[in-house]
């Protein structure tokens, strides 16, 4: 799978556990290490170990992708899973605003949301 797909893949399974303010940043022009950080938040410990699970369970099991290495754990309120080419940061809020890594890599292109086609039947209903 190639690093944006895995990257917005991970977006979404992120947002299956109602992640907040999910962030995809492309960072392939500015980093030798990475080609995507993927930043979410989750409002508490139970929370972020949700988000967690869901992110390596799904991967594990749909994809056969395990990341090369993990960091941290909803204890330390941040959670870093490394899959070489994307890197999952999972955080609490008081812990990103702390660490600003969208602010760190500001020249960054944030990854827009792939944007959804309306149903036939839906563009042809009248609009009331």
């Amino acid at each position: 799978m190639d690093s944006k797909k895995l990257a917005l893949l991970c977006r979404e399974l992120a947002e299956n556990k109602k992640a907040e303010d999910v962030v995809v940043l492309d960072v392939r022009k500015l980093s030798t290490v990475t080609d995507f950080f993927v930043v979410a938040s989750g409002s508490s410990e139970p929370h972020l170990r949700a988000i967690e699970n869901e992110v390596l369970d799904q991967l594990q099991k749909d994809y056969g992708i395990k990341p090369q290495h993990t960091d941290g754990s909803a204890q330390t309120n941040w959670v870093v899973a490394d899959f070489f080419d994307v890197i999952v940061h999972l955080m609490k809020p008081d812990v990103r605003a702390r660490y600003d890594l969208e602010g760190l890599w500001g020249d960054a292109p944030r990854v827009a949301r792939p944007r959804t086609k309306k149903k036939a039947a839906d563009a042809d209903a009248p609009s009331a």
